[in-house]
């Protein structure tokens, strides 16, 4: 319209049009945004709509090298900006390096191009640019202390950690996060009975969180195997502490009134719960099935990147529960 104020879609900002996309189904930013005009698929196909990426939910149903290759796609498209990252039940060892090696990619661009600039602002550029990942959510993925040895270094800056139904993650490795990643103040660690079964003790674990832990605000470790000595060490070592998810921890008992005195502050949730498990005796169920869930195949989906992602294929199920694979989250 002549002399309108009005700005039409296409014209809009690559970071506008970002955030507008995020707020739509994953199914959708990956096929039919893309198609509209050339403005918009420059946007899917930059950096704009992957600055968070939460796949969890698809990644459930799906099967590993699916959920792989998808999560390399995705990586890729977010030029080092990623802010955010939740994906489930991650197999090959690979793909750990590659996330934590995408994070770095961006500063090392920039210090490469910033050769020709002053010194300070190189500094300034490298300082803008530095990795950005806060939320770092892996469960159920076979990630193992040997593999955070590895990368814990990468992941300094990750703020809120979920490594729930890891069962090869160990106290090594929750060790080694705590020295490295000095801005943790939120760890996920739920594990599910059955996985737990053969184990005798988790007491170095928590061991680990409250010597290497100090600043940790909210803790979820429900269905640990530790006792009542592992569990007031992680509560008087961690002075930060807000909330403790400790349902399933049947060995801890707790003075109620010594922890009101103490540490007023605190809310500890359990250990005496009744949850999700034991209503519905311990089911047992598969990460990603055909034949339980009604799911929705998407063809053509790939246009952009058919070469890479040959053979790939998104199921998307509205109405999943998440209490089939998890009890309710922590409040």
């Amino acid at each position: 319209m002549e002399g309108s104020n009005f700005q039409c879609w296409d014209e809009l900002l690559p970071d506008a049009l970002g955030l507008i996309f995020k707020n739509l189904p994953l199914e959708e930013i990956l096929t039919v945004m893309p198609r509209v005009c050339k403005s918009w698929c420059k946007v899917v196909l930059g950096p704009y709509c992957w600055q968070e990426i939460d796949i969890e939910e698809w990644s459930h149903h799906s099967e590993p090298w699916k959920v792989d290759r998808m999560l390399r796609l995705l990586i890729a498209r977010s030029s080092g900006c990623l802010q955010k990252l939740c994906v489930a039940g991650l197999q090959d060892e690979s793909i750990f390096s590659f996330i934590a090696d995408n994070l770095l990619l961006f500063i090392m661009q920039i210090e490469y191009c910033s050769i020709a600039l002053s010194m300070s602002l190189t500094i300034s550029l490298v300082y803008a640019s530095a990795p950005s990942l806060h939320t770092l959510r892996l469960p159920r993925s076979s990630i193992n202390d040997s593999i955070v040895k590895q990368i814990a270094g990468k992941l300094s800056l990750v703020t809120f950690l979920d490594i729930s139904y890891c069962i090869h993650v160990g106290a090594t490795a929750l060790e080694v996060i705590g020295k490295q990643c000095k801005l943790l103040s939120g760890l996920r660690r739920n594990m599910h009975p059955l996985d737990i079964a053969s184990k005798l003790s988790q007491n170095d674990e928590a061991h680990a969180i409250a010597t290497s832990m100090r600043k940790i605000k909210h803790l979820e470790m429900a269905y640990l195997l530790i006792d009542t000595t592992a569990a007031l060490d992680i509560i008087g070592s961690c002075p930060d502490l807000q909330f403790l998810d400790m349902r399933g921890c049947w060995d801890v008992k707790l003075d109620d009134k010594y922890l009101m005195e103490k540490f007023p502050k605190l809310k500890i949730l359990g250990p005496q719960v009744i949850d999700h498990f034991e209503k519905n005796e311990l089911e047992v169920c598969s990460d990603y099935s055909d034949s339980s869930y009604d799911y929705e195949s998407s063809d053509g989906m790939w246009d952009d990147d058919e070469e890479r992602l040959e053979g790939l294929e998104l199921r998307f199920y509205n109405g999943f529960d998440d209490s089939v694979y998890e009890w309710p989250p922590s409040p």
